[in-house]
């Protein structure tokens, strides 16, 4: 379980392809506090921590995990939002985030605002995941509020603090993004789907 708020930018520092999984080695400066079979989300998507060496971790990726997120887009050099595990009892900053993306979709416009930046993103709709104003969203691991809803996009303001400490700052038109519903909205479509 996390909460959407990022803790640090990791660096991809290696891409090996293992049959149909990916190993990725990550240079973070969290890397002296995690343990090998830890959950950490990467732009949103949770994985295991398989191998720690120094300042490098390694987690692997799966056929299911690269086909519903952009984590097989990673090469060396992207900076990658990281979050770990969210301490039981611990204040919750953002939302109930699960790590698990539920599809990709694409950055369509960026907008400068006084003091915010805009960013509106497209996916392919379907009726079980859907936004709303002032609801939860997580864009590449991060818990934003939703400040335009429509059938397949939606729109968020990023403050600065978040644009320049996440991989926000490297977006432009076209980016793929891991988008995770709100797991409450994703439940009551669920709900009203079965009646």
């Amino acid at each position: 379980m996390f909460t959407g708020i990022i803790e640090t930018l990791g660096v991809v520092k290696s891409v090996v392809r293992d049959k149909e999984n990916l190993h990725i080695t990550v240079l973070s400066n969290i890397t002296n506090e995690l343990k090998v079979d830890q959950s950490v989300a990467h732009n949103g998507v949770c994985l295991t921590v398989v191998n720690i060496d120094n300042n490098e971790y390694t987690v692997t990726a799966i056929k299911e995990t690269l086909a519903k997120t952009n984590i097989g887009d990673l090469e060396i050099g992207s900076e990658v939002n990281l979050e770990r595990a969210m301490k039981l009892g611990a204040r919750l900053d953002g939302h109930i985030v699960q790590g698990h993306v539920d599809k990709i979709g694409v950055c369509k416009n960026i907008k400068d605002e006084e003091g915010s930046t805009v960013f509106t993103f497209s996916y392919n709709f379907e009726g079980d995941n859907i936004t709303i104003e002032k609801g939860s969203i997580t864009v590449n691991g991060v818990s934003l509020t939703v400040v335009n809803s429509k059938k397949d996009e939606f729109s968020v303001a990023v403050i600065p603090y978040t644009l320049a400490h996440t991989n926000f700052k490297n977006f432009k038109i076209g980016t793929k993004i891991n988008l995770e519903f709100d797991v409450i909205g994703k439940y009551v479509a669920r709900l009203t789907q079965l009646k």
